[in-house]
């Protein structure tokens, strides 16, 4: 396959996913794929990735997530799948990135999702630093208010998930999914890179969390004079 090859695969494939995801509200939407595309480009030259391998599956990584497929884990990789033979990608390409859709998601805080090539395991820690500090903020309560979910409830604890039926079937406030997911991230990345920008976006959402909880408390007002 040659190089203009390639380039019309790759052209194709994000004018195709922009067109499906541009406007959607959850924070999985085409500008969460373009910040991940990017991000997993850089860290593919740092790591000595496939390029080509690594930007088709930084694009479609969320082409059909199982969060909006009644929990399929196998849409991705199936749409994915589809797309590229259309397109006529190679089927050694179809495979690598068909491979890395399939794995990549977090299943819960139990359970470990190690990524089998060094193109998986960049896109994985571009995915995840998406996941955190301030842009993961804000999606992640986007995502909560589009599927109805409480802000907080302090009677509802966080919950170590063990198994990755049990974490999709969560549906706890939104701000337990900081303990739950975001909050395990940082020491979940596979690459130096990653591990150093998801430090101080943890840091981040840990002054966040301790602001959200003083302000829900109104330990932040200042003492009436008497």
């Amino acid at each position: 396959m040659t190089d203009t090859d390639r380039e019309r695969i790759v052209a194709a494939t994000g004018a195709h996913v922009r067109a499906r995801m541009e406007g959607e509200g959850s924070g999985h939407d085409w500008w969460h794929v373009h910040r991940v595309r990017s991000v997993a480009l850089r860290l593919a030259e740092e790591e000595g990735a496939d390029p080509y391998v690594t930007e088709l599956a930084a694009l479609l990584h969320d082409i059909a997530d199982h969060k909006f497929h009644d929990g399929d884990e196998t849409a991705g990789p199936r749409a994915a799948r589809g797309w590229l033979e259309g397109v006529g990608a190679d089927g050694e390409t179809i495979s690598r990135v068909c491979t890395i859709i399939a794995e990549l998601s977090f299943r819960g805080a139990g359970v470990a999702t190690p990524m089998s090539t060094v193109e998986g395991a960049v896109v994985q820690d571009a995915d995840r630093l998406d996941a955190i500090g301030a842009i993961g903020i804000a999606r992640t309560f986007a995502y909560g208010g589009m599927r109805g979910r409480a802000m907080h409830d302090p009677e509802v604890d966080p919950e170590s998930h063990d198994s990755f039926e049990a974490y999709k079937a969560s549906t706890g406030p939104t701000v337990n999914h900081f303990h739950e997911k975001l909050l395990l991230l940082r020491d979940r990345m596979n690459t130096a890179a990653a591990r150093r920008a998801a430090g101080e976006r943890h840091r981040f959402m840990e002054e966040f969390l301790e602001r959200f909880f003083r302000e829900w408390e109104g330990a932040d007002l200042a003492p009436v004079e008497a």
